[in-house]
């Protein structure tokens, strides 16, 4: 989280948190419940890291959480990091899916009709977000949590921090999408324009699925 201290001390501890505690879940047994245990248990770990508890900036991160089993895939998310899933339809285009919506203070006057997209791009306090993963925190914030059956072979769940939203809009992320076959010609396409406009940490996942949802 940008101005604040220790950011990449909070969101290693909770990346660490979540693989230890899935390391003892069978995959197909975890759904939404699950997922809340992993959460506490990663707010429980980053609980007892915080040396200064009184400290006004605490340190802290978003979250973009993906989990695929043979049943779903199951999306997670906490501030302005974002979830994609794409999918190349018939024309080959590419198709959103699902997207993630942020918790941001852009996004509750977007979403109310106070500002436009447009006005939303260049918004003074579009960094502002309204949930987060933090130490010792009065009330803890609670993941919106999404699930899909419908995962088919070739589909693709994009997982990225505010860095690259900054500078792609949605369709130039679908057109790179569709024009990219290849993860890595796709990443590295993102990578030079995010060099060339972006202000903030631009971090990504690119996770394309092999084999489809066996249910479906």
């Amino acid at each position: 989280m940008g101005g604040h201290e220790n950011g990449e001390v909070a969101s290693r501890s909770v990346c660490n948190s979540f693989a230890s505690f899935l390391e003892n879940v069978p995959p197909n047994e975890f759904d939404e419940v699950m997922f809340d245990c992993a959460l506490s248990f990663a707010f429980d770990e980053l609980d007892r890291q915080d040396d200064c508890p009184d400290q006004t900036k605490k340190m802290g991160t978003t979250l973009a959480f993906l989990y695929l089993n043979e049943q779903q895939a199951l999306m997670a998310h906490i501030g302005d990091s974002r979830i994609y899933h794409f999918r190349k339809n018939g024309k080959g285009q590419v198709d959103i899916i699902y997207k993630s919506s942020d918790h941001s203070l852009v996004s509750e006057l977007l979403n109310a009709g106070v500002i436009t997209e447009e006005e939303a791009i260049v918004h003074p306090k579009r960094n502002v977000i309204t949930r987060c993963i933090q130490p010792n925190m009065e009330r803890r914030c609670r993941a919106e949590v999404h699930t899909e059956q419908d995962v088919k072979e070739g589909d693709r769940f994009f997982l990225c921090s505010d860095g690259i939203t900054e500078s792609l809009t949605d369709l130039q992320l679908c057109a790179i999408a569709a024009e990219n076959d290849s993860d890595e010609a796709m990443i590295n396409a993102i990578r030079k324009v995010c060099e060339a406009h972006s202000h903030d940490n631009f971090s990504a996942w690119l996770v394309t699925v092999t084999e489809g949802n066996q249910s479906m």
